[in-house]
């Protein structure tokens, strides 16, 4: 009993003092993993995909690349901006950032930890003007920023137990390595995370302010979201309680709850 209780305190301290705070929302999250971590292991997988899309991906002179590339690099700068004005410069100075188009009728856009991102085609019908793609950008790159990756690996390696305890080597840990590659998709046509409906809210949140900060006007996007949940309408859908993501209506409400804290970051 007393080796049990131990054992406990043990890694109830670990857990403690594994936490560490999202910027701008201040919400406390489980860390047990690092960037120097998890950022090797997302640039090999997203070396991966573009090897394996190689041919889909549009080159830079591309008029649709461009113009993603474009708006990539105000966000960018941007949120590189703000992290080092408000000391959490460290927690993006191994970022690799990099934009990537792959011509893909799905209607979807992701961000690795790293700054790793990826639009596909089929979105740009959907987002249709600048603000659309900003909101669609800002919102994946809020996932890497709040470190939503990290936080979803910890909480898988703690429900199976994957070392707890003296740091976690995921390279060398099969377990952990399993852990990345599930959460990921790495092999699989999709390489994004599956996350939970808080921290979706929670990026929605971020890449609205995100949006703001790099110039484009955040009301923009709720008419992104209402031609979002429009394109998927008749696509079947979980109840809201068994999806990783918030129902349209619930996302909209809660965005339009946000807009005017990413309204004080807006300037034309």
């Amino acid at each position: 009993m007393k080796k049990l209780l131990l054992t406990a305190s043990v890694a109830g301290l670990l857990l403690f003092n594994s936490c560490s705070t999202v910027p701008l929302t201040g919400r406390s999250r489980l860390n047990l993993v690092g960037n120097d971590q998890v950022l090797p292991m997302a640039f090999q997988a997203y070396s991966e995909f573009l090897t394996e899309n190689k041919t889909a991906v549009l080159p830079a002179s591309n008029a649709q690349a461009l113009k993603v590339k474009t708006i990539g690099s105000r966000l960018i700068t941007a949120v590189q901006t703000y992290m080092n004005n408000n000391n959490y410069g460290n927690l993006i100075q191994d970022y690799k950032w990099e934009v990537n188009v792959v011509q893909n009728n799905e209607k979807n856009a992701w961000c690795m930890p790293g700054g790793k991102i990826v639009v596909y085609t089929g979105i740009l019908s959907v987002t249709q003007d600048d603000a659309g793609l900003a909101t669609v950008m800002g919102h994946e790159i809020a996932h890497a920023i709040a470190g939503h990756s990290a936080e979803r690996m910890s909480q898988e390696m703690v429900a199976q137990g994957i070392g707890t305890a003296g740091g976690v080597a995921l390279s060398k840990n099969p377990k952990a390595q399993s852990t990345f590659n599930t959460l990921y998709g790495v092999g699989a046509p999709i390489a994004m995370l599956k996350y939970s409906r808080n921290q979706e809210l929670e990026a929605d949140r971020l890449g609205l302010i995100f949006m703001a900060m790099a110039g484009y006007n955040p009301q923009s996007s709720v008419g992104f979201w209402n031609r979002m949940a429009s394109a998927s309408a008749n696509a079947q859908k979980p109840a809201e309680f068994l999806s990783t993501h918030p129902s349209d209506a619930t996302r909209i409400a809660q965005i339009q709850k946000y807009l005017p804290e990413a309204q004080q970051y807006y300037k034309k």
